[in-house]
């Protein structure tokens, strides 16, 4: 549909993806320990040659880690249990293809060697 010449669908994506951008830019800076800790163990292809973006706008989700060119999703979970928004989260990304590894961020930081030989799964 046009509206005022513009195509709504359209502007709707680009005013989206801007500020899905703008709060991936900050959920960057905002990491939390496990996450930084994660990222130092994937970053600069660290884990067998994959490239991995972090804080990376996947749809209407911002992902903690992503490798676009193996599709693969690796999350750092909180504290809270299971919740229904990970599932729903994880059922969109798989639906279009991506693979999701999920941790805990206990987990993470009190063992990473587990977490390095379980994403290699």
């Amino acid at each position: 549909m046009r509206s005022n010449g513009r195509v709504r669908g359209r502007t709707t994506h680009v005013l989206f993806s801007r500020m899905a951008e703008r709060n991936a830019r900050q959920l960057r800076i905002d990491m939390t320990d496990a996450e930084r800790r994660l990222w130092s163990a994937l970053r600069g292809r660290r884990l067998e040659g994959y490239k991995f973006r972090r804080q990376h706008p996947l749809g209407p989700f911002i992902v903690d880690f992503a490798c676009l060119e193996h599709r693969l999703v690796v999350e750092a979970d909180g504290g809270h249990a299971d919740s229904d928004d990970d599932r729903r989260r994880t059922a969109w990304l798989e639906r279009r293809g991506w693979r999701v590894v999920r941790f805990w961020n206990n987990d993470i930081l009190a063992n990473p060697g587990a977490y390095r030989m379980s994403s290699r799964r």
